[in-house]
């Protein structure tokens, strides 16, 4: 089956999975949450991940079905892992700089790939899984085909990919971020760096073979391949910690555009603030590093794009499709004699550099990104690590209805 056959990039198919796994997002899931059986088993796990990326079905959506069914004490496990793709887009949204500079990083090991032999064939036969560590090359196989891994398989594949193979995790975060459905700048180089023993300085996470074969259900047998140390990489400290940009309301009665972009794809909290006149549908980016990403990550997106535009198209005006750069998006307003443009708010990534880059445009009328209560409310305490952060979800969750 293909990456879209698996995980149909619909707000349905979204909804139908959601509802299939709200019976086990209590204590079923913290009992087999880390249990990874294979491609087409991840039964343990909700899979709801590639349709949050987009939002195509928004985390206050899935909270609120979980509490719904659940205390928060049984359902506590999974309402801490949604929370933690809401921390690691506060803290990279706090610190921008971060992304910059793995941009650069990484640009800087492509050219080493293309000129040190003995690099480029690591970084090959990882990324064709041809490594003969038989669990890392299923994993990148499965990671090729379906676009998604379970979350503790990706932990020990990175974790081989910089200890055991000694590549470079940046090129590692790459990998992923061309391959998977739900991979963003926050949630995949945090986690890499995390690994790396980057993001915590100097934890790192080290794969173990006995801990593999248990939560693989005896799957795969890596004794004696893996790497016994995981000496953390070096890297500066990550910047302190600033403040969200603030926001500035839409005029009410201005000609208005939406931009419709692959960050999130449920417009209706925009729409509820102000009536638009067109809409131009920003493109999903594929050129995010040196490569471009695998067909099916740019395939889900815009097969997500065109199902939220069918689903809101009778508030979105004239529809303008395969907006792709600054440029384009500056003929779009004065095509249709825009005064202002709305859009979602983008976080750390290439659609938001997109974004700021249309809004240097003189061309351009003034584009107002608004931010969900939400990510509002949730991103200003990710300014040290996750514990702290936890202790501040009570509270928000009591925020969603």
């Amino acid at each position: 089956m293909t990456a879209l056959d698996l995980f149909p990039p619909t707000r349905t198919a979204a909804l139908e999975r959601l509802q299939d796994f709200l019976p086990r997002a209590g204590r079923d899931y913290a009992a087999r949450r880390n249990y990874d059986l294979g491609p087409g088993r991840h039964h343990g796990v909700s899979t709801l991940s590639p349709y949050l990326r987009c939002r195509l079905i928004t985390e206050e959506e899935v909270l609120s079905s979980v509490r719904g069914r659940h205390s928060a004490q049984a359902a506590e496990k999974f309402i801490q892992e949604v929370y933690w793709r809401t921390y690691w887009k506060g803290w990279l949204e706090l610190r921008p700089a971060v992304w910059a500079q793995y941009q650069r990083d990484l640009r800087r090991l492509w050219d080493d790939v293309q000129t040190q032999s003995g690099l480029c064939d690591r970084w090959e036969a990882a990324c064709k899984g041809e490594t003969g560590v038989d669990c890392f090359d299923a994993w990148a196989e499965e990671l090729v085909h379906t676009g998604y891994l379970h979350n503790h398989a990706r932990m020990w594949f990175a974790s081989i990919w910089i200890f055991t193979l000694e590549l470079p995790w940046e090129l590692g975060a790459d990998f992923f971020l061309r391959h998977l459905l739900d991979g963003d700048p926050a949630s995949n180089t945090l986690s890499w760096r995390w690994v790396a023993g980057i993001q915590t300085q100097g934890k790192t996470y080290l794969a173990r073979a006995d801990n593999i074969a248990k939560y693989t259900d005896g799957r795969f047998d890596a004794r004696g391949r893996l790497a016994s140390v995981a000496e953390p990489r070096v890297a500066p400290p990550p910047p302190a910690p600033g403040l969200l940009p603030q926001e500035t309301p839409p005029k009410q009665g201005a000609r208005t555009g939406l931009l419709l972009h692959p960050e999130d794809l449920s417009p209706g909290f925009v729409l509820d603030q102000v009536e638009v006149a067109a809409t131009g549908l920003i493109a999903a980016a594929t050129d995010i590093g040196p490569l471009t990403s695998a067909p099916h990550v740019a395939a889900f997106r815009e097969a997500a794009r065109q199902n939220a535009a069918g689903r809101w198209s009778e508030r979105l005006g004239e529809i303008t499709p395969d907006l792709r750069t600054a440029a384009q998006i500056a003929d779009w307003a004065a095509a249709a004699g825009l005064e202002q443009i709305v859009t979602p708010y983008a976080p750390v990534g290439p659609t938001a550099d997109l974004l700021a880059e249309a809004g240097r445009q003189p061309e351009v009328p003034p584009l107002h990104q608004i931010r969900r209560s939400y990510d509002s409310a949730a991103w200003p305490h990710a300014t040290k690590g996750f514990f702290p952060f936890k202790k501040k979800i009570p509270a928000l969750l009591s925020r969603i209805g």
